[in-house]
């Protein structure tokens, strides 16, 4: 499991490759991303965007950015965690993602960036 910590937001990420999502002759491959969010800043924070960056393993690149995550805006009191899950698809079976939060402090307003950290994401069948 990949872990990041920023001003205390501790971000953790697990990567599954779904075999009955993916057809990799038709350059189709699909991952599962798990996310732990855990507070342990002194502070309430709320998670309010994303942005991710892709690539593939041939090179190619795309971002993806918007409103909260999965469809969400979590409010996390010190000491608590949200934890979800959500999908990427592949043009090739290997590739690694990486991205941010846009995170703001209830006390203040304050608004920081929370550093995902660069998870990969590779098919069973690549580690033979």
């Amino acid at each position: 499991m990949n872990t990041l910590t920023t001003q205390g937001i501790k971000v953790m990420v697990e990567t599954t490759y779904e075999p009955y999502y993916s057809d990799p002759d038709a350059q189709r491959c699909f991952f599962r991303y798990d996310i732990v969010i855990e507070n342990n800043s002194d502070y309430t924070i709320q998670i309010l965007r994303r942005h991710w960056k892709i690539q593939d393993s041939d090179g190619s690149k795309r971002e993806v950015e918007g409103e909260g995550i999965v469809g969400q805006q979590p409010v996390l009191k010190p000491g608590e965690k949200h934890s979800y899950s959500s999908r990427c698809p592949l043009n090739t079976d290997m590739g690694v993602m990486s991205g941010t939060f846009l995170t703001e402090r209830q006390v203040d307003g304050a608004q920081f960036d929370v550093v995902v950290p660069a998870f990969f994401m590779q098919a069973p069948f690549r580690l033979n």
